[in-house]
């Protein structure tokens, strides 16, 4: 089955977004992937485009060099859905996120996200990844 263009402009502009906002945490390019009216769907972080604002620029300013490796990606119509690592410093194993963005007129404008801790002493030996 191939994608229509519509899915890879999806696909396209929540990857740019994941490299351009997400891994460097630069709450400065927000508004050019994120709409204004923006839904936030995790439990812990407050709702609207400020509020992820505000998260990168405390995220940014905690010590370590925080890592985004992204593993895969996949789209269906108007949903983009990542599955990446993200490492806070240097001998964290870090924690596996599978975010899903709903896209709506050529912006990113709904979010869910689940995350799991990696267990570098887990039963089962094949990585979350």
């Amino acid at each position: 089955m191939s994608r229509t263009p519509a899915e890879e402009a999806n696909l396209r502009l929540v990857v740019e977004m994941f490299e351009n906002v997400l891994v460097p945490l630069d709450s400065s390019r927000v508004d050019e992937y994120i709409s204004p009216g923006y839904i936030q769907h995790h439990q812990n972080v407050d709702p609207g485009r400020d509020a992820l604002k505000g998260f990168l620029d405390w995220a940014r300013g905690q010590p370590g060099e925080a890592q985004q490796i992204l593993h895969r990606s996949f789209v269906d119509g108007d949903h983009v859905m990542l599955h990446y690592h993200v490492i806070r410093h240097d001998g964290d194993p870090g924690f596996a996120v599978m975010d899903i963005f709903r896209v709506e007129n050529g912006m990113i404008a709904e979010h869910w996200d689940v995350m799991q801790d990696v267990n570098p002493e887990r039963i089962n030996p094949l990585s979350p990844f």
